[in-house]
Parts: structure tokens; C-alpha cells; sequence
């Protein structure tokens, strides 16, 4: 009896501990059965599959696993509808309106991976599936440069580049941990340590913001500072245009951003789906100041707090 009140009474510190974890995390729930991570950009869904009592026993429950997984893929492209694509646009509409969307979407979803099987009494299998949103799945629906056409588009490789001269990192040399890979062709971020900021933190605690794959901010003019049109859609492909958090002090430790990002406070969010955040003039003109001469901005190192 101890040792099982021992077991119960540890089970309910894991399950203390672990609520505020996924309490901090942005999370978007799209049905019963399908969500969203936006914090770490992640799709998720389950499926139920049941044994066909017509089938060899020994066959069946490999078929109630197979199952489970189509049902589970249904819901993972329900799960990504369900996402809003921009301020007016959801993934849904976006489908509805392009076949070559629809192709490449249902392609790129096949390449689940599955995190959890669970194998119920009944012989029933649950399988829990998920995707993530940047890479294939971005370069699928985030917006092409003008003028080109729905054809894949090629992401620059990444290769080791020196923290100084931003020069790829010779072949064949030891690279130290600090080393980073990057898109070809880019500079090194900043550092922070002259001053210069490292990424843009926007506040908009408070006031309802939805998060979307393609977000933009805006002046109070309704004047464009950072959407689709401005950044490298190699990065954005790859890291996502906006990172996503609940809390201004883990968003500026975050290492989208560090080390010294500049803060702004959102003075309200915009469009039918409150993705878009609009800042005052003030911090429009300090946005676009610093980003003249860094690169922050073109490198999709943005953080959005939400409620």
C-alpha cells in the first residue's frame, strides 16, 4: 500500500510540474482531435482504427494500425485548414481557391511521423501523428516572391559560415560549437554586444492576437513594416515568419531573438482573423530604423506575445 500510495502521490508532482510547461505553450485546438503548437511549430492529431473481424486474426491488428493512421492523416489536413494562413486568409479558403495547393498540401502530410500508439482493450489502436509546420509544409502555402510561379522552390542549402566574416567556413576545418548554418549567401545577425539589436519582440498581450503562418506588422497608417513581401522567404520557409510565446521575458531570452532584441508594444491587432499586429508611429520609425542597417527583420527573428 505505500508503495503504491509512493507511485500515485509521485504521478501527481510529474503532472504539477508538467501543466504549467503546456500551459506556457501557444497552442491552437482545431476540433476534438487535431492542434496546433505554434510555440514549437508543430501540427498534431490522433486517429482511432478498430480490427476488421473479417480479416485473419493475426492480420488484424496490423490493419487496425494502418487504420488508425488514415484517419489520423484525415484529421492532420482538417488540423491544417484549420490554420490561418494570413490576417483575411485561412489555410481552408486558401485550398478552395488552388488545386496545385491542394496536391502539394496532401503530398507533404503523407510525411508524418507517428509519436504515440496506444493499444486499448477493445482492440482499438489510437495513434497520435505530427508534422511540422516549417519546412515542406511552409514552403506549400507561404506566399511566392512576385512574379514566380507555384513551382516547388529550391531553399539555399545550409552551410557553416564564420561568425565574423559571415564567409562560408572552410572545408574540411574543425568547426566550433559557436559556428552556425545558415542560408548561403547571408550575413552573419548581429551579436549585440555594440548595440545593435538581434531580433524585434512585439507585445500584444492583451489584445486578442491570433497567430497565422503569415502575419504582418503594421504603422498606424496601415503602412506594411514586416510581412511576406520583406523577408527572405528561405528563412521564413525554415524558421517560420513570426515565433510565438506567452511571456515578454521568455520571449526575449528566446534564441530567435537574443541577445538584444528591440521591445515594442502593439497598440491593437488587425484584420478578420487579429494576426496582424499594428504598432504606434513611434515604434514603427524605430522598427525601420534599426532594420535599415540589420538584418533581424529579413532573417525572421520576430517574436509575437500573445495572450
Amino acid at each position: 500500500m505505500r508503495i503504491d500510495r509512493l507511485l500515485s502521490v509521485t504521478a501527481m508532482l510529474i503532472a504539477l510540474v508538467a501543466m504549467p510547461c503546456l500551459a506556457q505553450t501557444v497552442t491552437q485546438q482545431v476540433g476534438a482531435v487535431g492542434s496546433i503548437d505554434w510555440s514549437n511549430q508543430i501540427l498534431r492529431s490522433t486517429g482511432v482504427g478498430s480490427p476488421n473481424p473479417n480479416m485473419p486474426e493475426t492480420a488484424q491488428r496490423a490493419g487496425a494500425l494502418e487504420a488508425a493512421k488514415r484517419v489520423a492523416l484525415r484529421n492532420l489536413l482538417e488540423t491544417v485548414k484549420g490554420m490561418s494562413l494570413d490576417s483575411e486568409t485561412t489555410v481552408r479558403n486558401f485550398m478552395v481557391e488552388n488545386d496545385v495547393i491542394v496536391t502539394r498540401v496532401n503530398g507533404v502530410l503523407r510525411n508524418f511521423t507517428v509519436v504515440d500508439t496506444k493499444y486499448m482493450s477493445t482492440g482499438d489502436i489510437e495513434v497520435t501523428i505530427e508534422m511540422p509546420i516549417s519546412g515542406a509544409l511552409a514552403d506549400a502555402l507561404l506566399p511566392q516572391p512576385a512574379g514566380s510561379s507555384l513551382g516547388p522552390v529550391t531553399t539555399a542549402p545550409a552551410t557553416a559560415v564564420c561568425p565574423t566574416c559571415g564567409q562560408p567556413w572552410p572545408a574540411g576545418r574543425p568547426m566550433p560549437s559557436h559556428v552556425t548554418s545558415q542560408p548561403q549567401g547571408t550575413a552573419p545577425a548581429p551579436q549585440g554586444n555594440d548595440g545593435a539589436y538581434t531580433g524585434l519582440v512585439i507585445d500584444a498581450k492583451g489584445m486578442g492576437l491570433r497567430p497565422a503562418m503569415s502575419p504582418k506588422i503594421l504603422d498606424e497608417a496601415g503602412e506594411e513594416i514586416y510581412g511576406s513581401k520583406n523577408v527572405s522567404r528561405e528563412w521564413a520557409v525554415q524558421i517560420g515568419m513570426v515565433g510565438y510565446d506567452k511571456d515578454l521575458s521568455r520571449a526575449r531570452a528566446n534564441e530567435r531573438v537574443t541577445s538584444n532584441p528591440l521591445v515594442v508594444k502593439a497598440v491593437r491587432v488587425s484584420g478578420d482573423n487579429k494576426a496582424d499586429v499594428v504598432v504606434a508611429d513611434a515604434s514603427a520609425a524605430a522598427i525601420r530604423s534599426a532594420a535599415a542597417s540589420q538584418n533581424f527583420l529579413d532573417h525572421c527573428k520576430v517574436m509575437f506575445i500573445v495572450d
